[in-house]
């Protein structure tokens, strides 16, 4: 559980890499900056409130939506013991491993929102939903909430982490508007290419990687059957959305796009997180093939209606989270229409109060900041680095040259 603890914080360097490479030079130090704030900022919160907010301890016969068990953290009695949690784990590493997952529901939002929010504003909303948001939600179903009594499933987080880290992305973004010269004046989106894809394909094979303490860790011990089927069917969703969102691409815009190409793996790694552990090996090539022509589609929409997604977090994470908690009920040992209608249930109880939740606290946000989200133009055109940050994430060497 430890591993998978350190895996699942790796995959904040997978985020960061990702983000910068589908982003331009002149905003990567401010990109970098909201990476480090995230995993920093979230721990703590998780820590002084988070925890205990979304581990509360529900009493039988209670409705399952709201306790909060005090702030601070501290082991129970027996928490160290080898009876806490069948010996898969201690009480701290459960901490540890649950605190990681906090923090990456705020990354999701940091590559929509690049290039364009003010760094005060992001820092602000991060805290505000990463602290209050995420474990009431989380709440309701790991904590023993009321979807949780309903038979709701989401095994490692489609929807818990990924999803509601997606409606957040979607609620800011169309508040932001899009970036300087996203759209044309007819309204066609343009090209705004990131300035170094071969780092952006590093981001994803370490987010791939950090997957195997995503899901693996899920299992919440070291049981090999577990463990190992749950690595199979989230490699080979994986695989299957990367090649899916690569062909279908392909026959829509007639060239071998490889940002489709992974966007599909990470949209077949989305997919497949609800229900890692209930799927064969064809049940999960099936969902990620599914995510993988989602995420083209989910892509194109984004542009349709006109908002500005850098990295394609909105497809990625929400339309493929939704899919995949969808999965559940008709792949696998859960598949049933009532299984269905269930995860249907949860996914728009999830997603009604994450984006109430999101547009509330988006307008806080504003008249705490003075009433505008974003940088203004002349900043925007000149790059965050430099406005924000007053330094540069490249040295030019051309300057220290003799």
């Amino acid at each position: 559980m430890m591993i998978c603890t350190a895996l699942v914080f790796f995959m904040h360097l997978g985020f960061s890499f990702l983000e910068i490479g589908l982003t331009r030079q002149k905003n990567t130090v401010n990109i970098l900056f909201k990476n480090f704030f995230v995993i920093t900022i979230g721990l703590l919160l998780y820590a002084i409130g988070g925890f205990n907010l979304m581990y509360p301890g529900f009493e039988d016969g209670s409705l399952g939506i709201f306790k909060f068990a005090g702030f601070g953290i501290a082991a129970p009695e027996g928490g160290m013991d080898f009876g806490y949690a069948d010996g898969g784990y201690t009480w701290w590493t459960d901490f540890l491993f649950q605190g990681m997952f906090a923090a990456t529901a705020a990354t999701i939002v940091s590559g929509a929102v690049a290039e364009r929010i003010k760094l005060s504003s992001f820092m602000l909303f991060a805290i505000l939903y990463v602290g209050l948001v995420y474990p009431i939600v989380g709440s309701w179903k790991w904590g023993g909430g009321f979807l949780d009594q309903w038979g709701f499933y989401d095994f490692a987080g489609s929807t818990l982490v990924h999803s509601v880290g997606g409606w957040a992305a979607l609620i800011v973004i169309y508040f932001l508007g899009a970036r300087i010269g996203k759209f044309d004046e007819n309204g066609k989106p343009q090209a705004l290419l990131g300035h170094n894809i071969p780092l952006a394909s590093a981001g994803v094979l370490i987010l791939w990687l950090g997957w195997f303490g995503f899901n693996g860790g899920s299992v919440l011990s070291a049981d090999p059957t577990l463990t190992s089927l749950t690595l199979v069917t989230t490699c080979l969703a994986a695989a299957a959305g990367g090649i899916a969102a690569a062909l279908f691409s392909n026959i829509l815009y007639k060239n071998y796009d490889l940002t489709m190409f992974m966007n599909g793996v990470l949209g077949g790694l989305v997919g497949i997180t609800a229900g890692a552990d209930q799927m064969g090996p064809m049940d999960a090539i099936f969902i990620g093939v599914i995510a993988g022509v989602v995420i083209v589609l989910g892509i194109a929409l984004i542009d349709r209606l006109k908002l500005d997604d850098p990295v394609g977090a909105v497809a990625v994470h929400l339309i493929c989270g939704i899919w995949g908690t969808l999965a559940v009920g008709i792949f696998g040992e859960l598949a049933s229409f009532k299984q269905l209608m269930i995860q249907l249930a949860g996914i728009g109880i999830i997603g009604a109060f994450s984006v109430v939740s999101a547009v509330g606290l988006i307008l806080a946000v504003k008249a705490i900041t003075g009433g505008s989200l974003r940088v203004s133009k002349e900043e925007e055109l000149k790059g965050l680095d430099l406005t924000e940050h007053g330094m540069d994430a490249y040295a030019d060497f051309r300057l220290n040259q003799h």
